[in-house]
């Protein structure tokens, strides 16, 4: 192999790792702020919040510098096959990721608004919640820096329980507001708490899917399993 092809491959593959740590090192922010996120809202812990607020701008850093690497590598070095589905797919993955903290942040901040007591307004649904959508971004993550299939499936099929207990969740609150209506300011906070957190858990599942046709080549069915009929909103 001549000495300047052989550095051409050389660069374009630590341009390729280099992609793909940028992409753990987002997926790993977000996941902590997730789960500080969930802590927040789950213990009423004030730290917690406000540290996954200040992590929100390195996110949306990361995903502009990924977005830049992986635009230079498709215009530059003509990836093809597996390389290629996986540069496509890192630039919506990174949306995805930033869109989970937004969602996250989002979470801290409202956590800091609900005044009610947890002892007025039972947490557990909410809390049940927020560990299965943690346990599902924490695979996804996984999946998306060992390129595990099987992960990325696990994922996929386990959006169907978030999904029930998001509408569980979403009946409780209601039922809470119209017995007292001193609740209303809180509950409503707390559903769209649990809505940010369907919708964690939602992008955590679009990651799972881009993981797989990454990996595969191949697409997951169009229609996700779902759970119940979770209110819309």
């Amino acid at each position: 192999m001549p000495r300047e092809h052989a550095h051409t491959v050389s660069s374009y593959e630590q341009e390729l790792t280099r992609l793909r740590a940028m992409m753990t090192a987002m997926g790993g922010i977000v996941e902590r702020q997730t789960a500080l996120a969930v802590q927040a809202i789950a213990d009423g812990d004030v730290a917690a919040a406000h540290e996954a607020k200040v992590l929100d701008p390195q996110v949306d850093v990361l995903e502009r510098d990924v977005e830049a690497l992986a635009i230079r590598l498709l215009a530059l070095r003509a990836p093809l096959a597996g390389d290629l589905r996986e540069i496509v797919a890192a630039l919506k993955i990174t949306g995805d990721l930033e869109r989970i903290g937004d969602y996250a942040a989002s979470v801290a901040k409202r956590s800091l608004k609900v005044e009610a007591p947890s002892s007025e307004i039972p947490l557990a649904g909410l809390r049940s919640m927020g560990r299965l959508v943690q346990e599902n971004l924490h695979r996804t993550i996984e999946a998306l820096s060992t390129k595990d299939v099987a992960r990325a499936v696990e994922v996929w099929q386990s959006d169907t329980v978030v999904d029930e207990l998001y509408t569980a969740m979403f009946r409780e609150l209601v039922t809470y507001m119209m017995e007292d209506p001193r609740t209303i300011r809180s509950c409503t906070h707390l559903l769209f708490i649990a809505k940010n957190l369907e919708r964690i858990g939602d992008h955590a599942t679009n990651i799972a899917e881009r993981v797989y046709y990454a990996a595969t080549g191949e697409m997951l069915p169009a229609e996700r399993p779902r759970g119940g009929a979770a209110p819309k909103g």
